[in-house]
């Protein structure tokens, strides 16, 4: 049996060669289920944090060992990042950034669990990078990326027994969950427990999309019209473990499983890597909708241009729309409102591609942005 320092190493190991699965259900799962929600997202830099990261290394001291795992841990955390915020389907297009000197882009760590021996050093630690030079970085190199963060979701760990019921507890199930960095995720998730009044043909009626049976009665418990029920179920026979993610999240409705093979009786290792993969999905899925609602990759791998638009209006509340149209749109940065009076707004604002690209996704969402000699003004359609 691995100890659990070597079982998080392999961990890593192992999600790093599932890139290019995850790639693929990520791409699949997102051109299947996609469709806007319309909500408002928590603040971007909030994706720049990676939490809980587990580091370790040996070496001739202990001072040698914890600056080596701290090195190394900051090089995977980036990593791990760039894996969160980039779309699944240019995963490839990271190659292009070559060797990294990854203290270049943090701005600091805190330890939230240590250990240390005369040679070897583990921890656990929060990464704070540079939400600006990680952009700049991602920006320059064409490499598009979505960091605007979902609306959170609800998600439900129950396991099932042999004949289709629920435990009493997701045990370590939900252990494992809980010990995912959810919160800073771009699909943020929060863990809830598995309600009294949630019963097995609830799962059933999700798998079948039957409205009355499942989903409505899952968000009507919840309270929530985002919540996603994540069962696992152990065939030992078979030794597999059974994994479904169904309900509906920022994105809309999902159904889907995947089995994983359980090694050597490590059911522990199984669940932890069969949360992460869930949890690729999920991401996947928003940031696949935040491209299509952009104009595909191509809009986002351009480089950033500034834009100076005249916003014309012709109430309070007409302005007060565009403007959190303007300040949420995927893509935007630098975003400043400068004079403004009774019938227009001054903004500026950078966008891939410029003026142009901004005004082919401004069209798509109900709104007229013309260039008269190099001044761009915008209004309403209606």
């Amino acid at each position: 049996m691995k100890s659990p320092s070597q079982r998080q190493s392999h961990l890593l190991a192992q999600i790093r060669s599932q890139l290019t699965i995850l790639s693929v259900l990520g791409a699949l799962v997102g051109a299947a289920c996609l469709f806007s929600m319309g909500a408002v997202a928590a603040s971007p830099d909030a994706a720049f944090t990676v939490a809980n990261f587990p580091v370790e290394a040996s070496a001739k001291n202990a001072v040698a060992a914890k600056r080596a795992a701290i090195a190394d841990g900051q090089s995977a955390a980036l990593r791990s990042l760039f894996k969160r915020i980039v779309p699944v389907t240019a995963y490839a297009d990271l190659k292009r950034l070559g060797a990294i000197e990854a203290s270049h882009y943090v701005n600091g760590f805190a330890v939230r669990r240590e250990q240390n021996s005369s040679t070897a050093y583990y921890a656990s630690l929060d990464f704070q990078f540079s939400p600006d030079n990680v952009r700049t970085l991602l920006r320059q190199s064409g490499i598009p990326f979505v960091d605007k963060q979902a609306p959170a979701t609800t998600i439900v760990p129950v396991v099932l027994n042999p004949d289709g019921s629920f435990q009493a507890s997701s045990g370590a199930w939900g252990e494992v969950w809980k010990s995912l960095d959810l919160g800073n995720s771009v699909s943020p998730l929060r863990v809830s427990a598995i309600r009294s009044t949630i019963h097995p043909d609830i799962l059933q009626g999700l798998a079948q999309r039957d409205e009355a049976r499942g989903l409505r009665i899952l968000t009507s418990e919840y309270g929530s019209q985002r919540v996603l029920l994540a069962s696992a179920q152990i065939d030992a026979a078979a030794k597999l473990l059974k994994v479904r993610i169904d309900g509906r999240d920022a994105v809309g409705p999902i159904t889907w499983q995947r089995d994983y093979r359980i090694y050597d009786g490590d059911t522990a290792y199984a669940m932890e890597l069969a949360a992460v993969v869930s949890l690729g999905v999920i991401e996947g899925r928003w940031k696949m909708q935040e491209v299509r609602s952009s104009g595909g990759l191509g809009a986002f791998s351009q480089p950033m241009q500034p834009v100076h638009i005249q916003v014309l209006f012709n109430s309070a509340r007409e302005w007060y729309q565009t403007n959190q149209k303007l300040s949420e749109l995927a893509g935007v940065s630098n975003f400043q409102v400068g004079a403004v009076t009774a019938r227009k707004a001054d903004v500026s604002l950078s966008y891939p591609g410029g003026g142009k690209l901004l005004a082919n996704e401004l069209a798509r969402q109900g709104y007229v942005m013309t260039d008269s000699l190099g001044f761009w003004q915008l209004r309403p359609q209606f």
